[in-house]
């Protein structure tokens, strides 16, 4: 038997579970199912698909608390959502989705298992590539809080916002639009021209930090770095299942 093979087979054997916090929104969720599959496919090949188990909550609830602010109660539904995925076999948890990592330390304190960060994915992904400015695109509250910026300084990654106006149109067509399926090409032609504006500014890379964004932006439509954390997150959870 093949050195190679025999290692297919212990990855196999060893593979571990992928704990989903989805329906933030169902669309960005089906792409996480969709990636961490293909990945884990690509790898092993045959029939081989992931191990996980997915938790898909109601965006209406979670989105009425993200617009009052209340953060507690959407960490209280995530800690009790993550209890249920540990108990029902999960080896680490995702949060499906970046504005929610706003409370990811409290959702990791309650579990015993690993929480992987999509901040902290992301971060380490651009330090790796060796660029130390970026632009961050998303919903306002990840745009406008500290909670990703923080992890991109700690990689000594500085960070470029748009201007107010501008992210009160991002945010809009993310909640009014994306979350929904919608995809316009007049919505793709103003992000575009925003991310130019950046670009134009200094930034050498562009996240996109808000999991439905890659549905309307893909790298082919830029000669800079994009960084799609949906495909970082997800790759990050194939490599945890698998090493």
């Amino acid at each position: 038997i093949s050195k190679n093979l025999r290692n297919q087979r212990e990855k196999i054997k060893h593979m571990k579970t992928i704990g989903l916090i989805g329906g933030t929104t169902w669309h960005s969720s089906a792409e996480y199912y969709k990636i961490i599959n293909q990945l884990i496919n690509q790898k092993l090949g045959g029939n081989h698909s992931a191990e996980c188990i997915l938790y898909s909550l109601n965006f209406e609830k979670i989105y009425s608390w993200m617009m009052d602010e209340e953060w507690d109660k959407i960490a209280k539904k995530l800690i009790k959502t993550s209890i249920k995925l540990e108990a029902s076999g999960a080896d680490c948890i995702l949060i499906c989705a970046n504005t929610l990592h706003i409370i990811a330390d409290l959702v990791e304190e309650s579990v015993g298992i690993p929480l992987i960060n999509i901040c902290f994915c992301t971060a380490e992904k651009i330090a790796q590539d060796g660029i130390n400015k970026v632009a961050l695109l998303g919903t306002k509250f990840t745009m406008e809080q500290d909670f990703f910026k923080e992890k991109l300084a700690t990689n000594s990654i500085l960070t470029l916002i748009p201007d107010e106006h501008k992210r009160n149109f991002i945010n809009n067509a993310i909640i009014n639009e994306l979350g929904h399926g919608i995809i316009k090409t007049e919505t793709k032609a103003a992000f575009i021209k925003i991310i130019n504006n950046l670009k134009a500014k200094g930034a050498k890379g562009i996240i996109l930090g808000c999991t439905e964004i890659p549905l309307l932006i893909q790298q082919t439509d830029f000669d800079i770095p994009i960084y799609d954390t949906t495909f970082i997150h997800a790759s990050s959870a194939v490599d945890f299942a698998l090493f």
